[in-house]
């Protein structure tokens, strides 16, 4: 496992707010620090993808070497070899990911057990995932038939020889902060937290997974959001909080959502244990916006601005907190109450995507 170092401390000398050392030397290093650091991270995944395609090479050429004899009549271990060359494909993507790790699931639900276990299939089968954890605040425990089958459905649905740990993380409460609990023997330091509606392409989730290892500090996901200045409100700067249409238009975000996004799991402590109780309590009251609460968070702990992975995402249902009547302007109204409490803006904007060039005409 890597170390990873997170500073958010509280000053209540400081304006009550949050001190971020990180956050005053990217204040004084200025915008060309901030370019050169999404220069290295774009290298970085140049260089991995450079490592990945000599290694399927390498599996290649064992692949038709085994063909190849095969074909001549050479066999050299006709009874104790564990690689055949029907297998050779799915040895080497197996090779790869424990070249590179895996992450963990982190899916949350709500009383919808049949897009649950649609999307339990689904990730079961995406070769990177190691674990799958559903986070469960329901009144009722998970049902033994239901614990039974989703065990059922991910070993058949997985394709790794070593099968994704499954488990639910079962909370006495209904709270969306349970989703953020710190987890107990995990495995891998990246968790991908996502909605049981949300689903991601294994394709595109694995893609993002490598731009995630390019700056394992930093929130990696799909689902883009933006804030800017808006109007004064009694001498207080307030800020707008945009949707997808605004991040469309303007070519710009701030946030990434948790529905559908890869960060640390040292975050899930620093969300349950070091982040100021009255943001989650805050949570808790309103039911919203523990993602908007993440996003600060690492923005706080960084100073540095998201990644946002271009790729297509379907979502099973359109029931759920979003829409709701007045929910743009509830969201609104805990950005600017978040950053109240923190004293200052963490949000760093920024225009950059990731984008897999193989599946692209032009990059």
């Amino acid at each position: 496992m890597t170390t990873l170092n997170l500073i958010a401390i509280r000053d209540g000398e400081n304006n009550g707010g949050f001190y971020s050392p990180a956050k005053e030397k990217a204040a004084i290093r200025g915008p060309y620090h901030q370019r050169f650091q999404i220069f290295r991270r774009l290298s970085h995944i140049a260089k991995l993808k450079l490592l990945l395609l000599i290694l399927f090479a390498l599996c290649g050429v064992v692949f038709f070497s085994s063909r190849i004899s095969s074909s001549f009549g050479w066999n050299l271990h006709p009874s104790s070899s564990s690689f055949s060359p029907s297998r050779g494909g799915e040895a080497c993507t197996v090779i790869a990911f424990l070249l590179v790790g895996g992450y963990t699931v982190l899916m949350n639900t709500w009383k919808r057990n049949s897009l649950l276990k649609q999307s339990v299939a689904h990730y079961a089968s995406c070769h990177g995932t190691d674990a799958i954890h559903v986070v469960w605040s329901e009144s009722d425990r998970p049902s033994s038939k239901l614990k039974n089958y989703l065990n059922k459905i991910v070993i058949a649905k997985s394709r790794t020889a070593r099968k994704p740990n499954f488990k639910f993380n079962v909370n006495e409460e209904d709270n969306l902060n349970n989703r953020f609990k710190p987890i107990k023997d995990l495995r891998t330091d990246a968790i991908f937290s996502v909605d049981d509606d949300v689903i991601v392409p294994c394709d595109a989730l694995d893609f993002a997974f490598t731009v995630w290892q390019t700056a394992p500090s930093t929130m990696v996901g799909f689902v883009p959001r933006m804030h800017w200045l808006g109007e004064k409100k009694n001498t207080h700067a307030y800020y707008d909080y945009g949707g997808w249409w605004s991040v469309w238009w303007t070519g710009t975000y701030s946030m990434v959502l948790s529905k559908a996004a890869f960060f640390h799991r040292n975050y899930l402590d620093m969300y349950t244990n070091q982040m100021p109780a009255s943001i989650r309590d805050y949570v808790t009251r309103e039911r919203n916006c523990e993602d908007i609460a993440m996003s600060l968070l690492v923005a706080n702990a960084t100073a540095a601005p998201p990644i946002w992975v271009k790729g297509k995402i379907h979502e099973l249902g359109s029931y759920g907190i979003s829409s709701l009547k007045d929910h743009s302007s509830k969201r609104r109204k805990c950005l600017n109450d978040f950053i109240s409490l923190y004293g200052a803006l963490p949000l760093v904007s920024t225009n950059v995507k990731a984008l897999d060039s193989k599946n692209e005409w032009f990059w």
